[in-house]
């Protein structure tokens, strides 16, 4: 569910659909496959594993055509075998999708009490269906297209090649899309990088467009199937990876990236079709006492979170340390315990020697890691994988928010091999996990209210974030970003300390950022907001519709996120306090991607 080419153009595009996909091998992949557009109707070829055993497929069955796609997929729904690789087909129409419907399984459903047969075990195919019915009904293909989009719930982008009428299709909910300006050719790309070769013109689509291109024009749709124009920018062949596209800098980027990284990382522990966690085989739960998380920086933060979700959902204990003091302080370790380290390169110094001191003491060890051919993948006993893909951005968003979404599918594998959670309970965690995409996007919806937001804490000399459970430790996460992209001093407390000393700092000059959902201890975190408020601070709080109601004529201003359940609330909670740091320092003039005095790896102790 990886990556996503197409090609409408005026020669075959199969062997420039495998180059293009080629391009898209560092999102990692477990499948690929290309469909188009001949004069018999659809082709399509397809292989389990890697691009190799696809052209082989090619050179033993041809697949010509100028109209096409191509996809590289990492399984959610369905194994990684040739019948649930993409493209998937439904009567006059072949599609590719990254992300994650939600509401498949209703909508397939009703398509099968409609005479629907379906071929495969995934999400995708009900896409192909709903837009062929339309069809069917006798409407256009971009008005079948749209009909079947607002049907969908969740976080997508998709590409969709029409073979009657010649034409490819794109629309973007959460998941990148850029459409590629060519001479008498369009291309439609999940990045910069694959439509680099072909064009240097490119657009954007925003959240909620959708494309129709043909192989001279393309025409761009609002969710409501309104016309709108985006600009056209030019990218360097070159430099495509590293391109900011419509954004003023990659940490600006890489938040909006999230749904996309979000959903890779659930892909590789969830599988939706058969309702369960995939975890490595050499990782027994029954068998693990206790772990030991070691990590620096955000990575700690991601661990302390996962502490919490571990104690509450699977009753097993968590110790988290940081790393560049783990071995200096001859912790006791104890049979039984699994010793976690977590860094998004796989090679931060202090991580990767506290990893190697654990294995000296007989421990199991893991690694939870974005950068899989890493020091740390390779030293460690099991592997744990990220998928946020590259992070330009010193700051790193999208890469916590990738461990946060492994953590979170591991808490969920350890409840149910415990017999915390029942199967009925899983099963109703995992749709919890598969929501994370969506409420993310809507999460970064209200970017613009955070920027307005964001000029009250311009003039502060300090910042407190405060927060209970593992909103504690995300306050503490979001502290970190606030200081080291806009040079604010920012700490985070648990919201119960602050009568224990913080609060003599409370002032009318002192900006407090409160995490407060309305979970079991919003009427706790909230009493703390009101002492704030009895000293006259400047509250600002994160919180779903009804805490802020709540909170009404008591804060100074709110942040509204989606309501979710406390298991993924930390996930959809994440990208408000990022943007909050990011428009922060951005209009302090700071330079955001590249901090003074930071390094994106850290290499030495």
């Amino acid at each position: 569910m990886c990556g996503i080419l197409g090609l409408n153009s005026h020669h075959d595009v199969a062997e420039h659909l495998i180059e293009g996909l080629k391009r898209l091998e560092y999102r990692g992949y477990d499948s690929a496959g290309i469909a188009t557009v001949t004069d018999e109707g659809l082709q399509r070829r397809r292989a389990s594993g890697k691009i190799s055993n696809l052209e082989a497929v090619l050179r033993d069955r041809p697949c010509p055509g100028s109209l096409g796609i191509g996809h590289t997929r990492w399984a959610t729904h369905g194994a990684p075998t040739e019948t649930n690789a993409h493209p998937h087909l439904s009567g006059r129409v072949a599609l590719v999708h990254n992300g994650i419907i939600e509401n498949y399984r209703e909508l397939k459903t009703e398509l099968e009490s409609q005479g629907r047969v379906f071929e495969s075990e995934t999400d995708t195919e009900v896409i192909a269906h709903l837009i062929d019915m339309a069809l069917d009904a006798g409407h256009s293909p971009a008005e079948a297209f749209h009909q079947a989009l607002g049907r969908l719930t969740g976080a997508f982008g998709l590409a969709v090649i029409f073979a009657e009428d010649r034409l490819l299709m794109g629309a973007r909910q959460g998941s990148p899309l850029v459409v590629g300006l060519g001479e008498n050719e369009m291309v439609l790309g999940s990045d910069a990088i694959a439509v680099a070769p072909f064009t240097r013109r490119v657009m954007y689509l925003e959240d909620g467009d959708w494309c129709v291109l043909s192989q001279s024009d393309a025409h761009i749709f609002d969710a409501q199937g309104v016309t709108v124009q985006r600009p056209v920018k030019t990218v360097a062949a070159s430099a495509a990876l590293a391109e900011k596209g419509n954004y003023r800098h990659f940490m600006q980027k890489e938040i909006h990236e999230q749904p996309e990284a979000i959903s890779r990382t659930l892909s590789a522990y969830v599988n939706a079709a058969r309702g369960d966690i995939a975890v490595p085989e050499a990782l027994d739960f029954n068998a693990v006492s206790r772990i030991q998380i070691i990590a620096c920086g955000t990575a700690y933060y991601a661990g302390a979170v996962a502490r919490d979700l571990f104690a509450r959902y699977a009753h097993l204990p968590v110790d988290i340390e940081v790393a560049s003091e783990f071995r200096y302080r001859t912790p006791p370790m104890t049979p039984g315990t699994l010793s976690m380290a977590i860094s998004q390169s796989g090679e931060t110094a202090d991580t990767l020697a506290a990893l190697k001191w654990c294995k000296t003491q007989g421990l199991q060890t893991a690694a939870l890691v974005n950068v899989h051919e890493s020091s740390m993948a390779r030293e460690a006993d099991i592997m744990l994988p990220t998928h946020a893909g590259p992070e330009i951005g010193v700051a790193s968003t999208k890469a916590f928010t990738a461990q946060l979404s492994a953590l979170s599918a591991l808490v969920v594998a350890a409840g149910r091999a415990r017999g915390v959670l029942s199967e009925a309970q899983t099963q109703e965690a995992i749709q919890h996990l598969l929501e994370v995409p969506r409420l993310c996007v809507e999460a970064i919806e209200c970017e613009t209210q955070t920027e307005a937001i964001a000029h009250q804490l311009l003039d502060a000399q300090s910042v407190l974030y405060i927060g209970r459970g593992a909103m504690a430790s995300l306050a503490y996460e979001g502290a970190l970003k606030l200081k080291e992209i806009s040079y604010i001093h920012a700490e985070g407390y648990a919201a119960g300390e602050l009568k224990h000393g913080p609060i003599a700092l409370v002032d009318e000059h002192t900006p407090i950022v409160a995490l407060a959902p309305s979970d079991e201890v919003f009427e706790k975190t909230f009493s703390n907001i009101q002492e704030v408020a009895a000293r006259s601070g400047k509250i600002i709080m994160i919180s779903d519709a009804e805490g802020l109601k709540r909170a009404e004529g008591v804060i100074t201003a709110g942040l509204e996120i989606p309501a979710s359940d406390p298991l993924i609330t930390p996930l959809v909670a994440t990208p408000s306090i990022q943007m909050l740091a990011y428009h922060t320092a951005r209009l302090k003039g700071a330079d955001v991607d590249q901090p003074r005095n930071l390094a994106k790896s850290v290499t030495v102790e």
